[in-house]
C-alpha cells in the first residue's frame, strides 16, 4: 500500500500553549497527551489513544465509564460537558479530592 503513512496512536502536533510531558492538550480538534515538553508553537509528539492518569478538575467523582471531558482553559479533565471537548472515559472511579484520574482516550476528533 503506498499512501499508507502512520498508525497515527502518536502524532506530531503543533502545541497550543506551554506544554510539559504527560499534560493533555488541545491541538485544534486533536486532543493529545504530550510525550515531552514543549514550549508553545513547538513541535511537540502526542498520544492520541491510550490510558493515561491526567490532571482533574477538583471537586468531581467518577465512576468507570463516565464520559470524560477536556476543559482547555483549566487544562483538566472534567465531567462537564459544557464548552468542554470529549475525550474518553474514566478506566478507574476517582474521589472528588483526587488531583489526577485514570482516563482511557478515545482517539476521535472532536
Amino acid at each position: 500500500m503506498r499512501n499508507y503513512i502512520q498508525p497515527g496512536d502518536t502524532v506530531t502536533l503543533t502545541a497550543p500553549y506551554d506544554v510539559t510531558s504527560g499534560a493533555g492538550l488541545l491541538a485544534g480538534s486533536l486532543f493529545g497527551v504530550a510525550v515531552a515538553d514543549a514550549a508553545k508553537d513547538a513541535e511537540v509528539e502526542a498520544s492520541l489513544v491510550g490510558v493515561f492518569d491526567l490532571a482533574k478538575a477538583s471537586g468531581e467523582s467518577w465512576t468507570v465509564g463516565d464520559k470524560l471531558y477536556w476543559s482547555d482553559t483549566d487544562k483538566n479533565v472534567t465531567t462537564t460537558a459544557t464548552d468542554n471537548t470529549l475525550i474518553g472515559a474514566a478506566l478507574e472511579a476517582a474521589v472528588d479530592a483526587a488531583t489526577t484520574g485514570r482516563v482511557r482516550l478515545n482517539g476521535s476528533v472532536a
